[in-house]
């Protein structure tokens, strides 16, 4: 595997556990019974956590 294929790799596994994260911070709203604005509020702070997550990730893997 070439490094250009291993960071664009990376790049897409970064996206992955970014969406993920807030996937699953707007799906836990929706089955708690959140109104709209709840859920937008929980998948964005999800999204933004997920982004805080795999900052740290990499940074701990240097």
């Amino acid at each position: 595997m070439s490094s250009e294929d291993r960071s664009s790799a990376m790049v897409r596994l970064k996206i992955a556990i970014v969406l993920l994260v807030g996937a699953s911070g707007g799906l836990i709203a929706f089955q708690s019974g959140a109104n709209t604005v709840g859920m937008i509020v929980a998948t964005l702070s999800g999204l933004l956590l997920g982004a805080l997550l795999t900052w740290y990730l990499s940074w701990i893997m240097r």
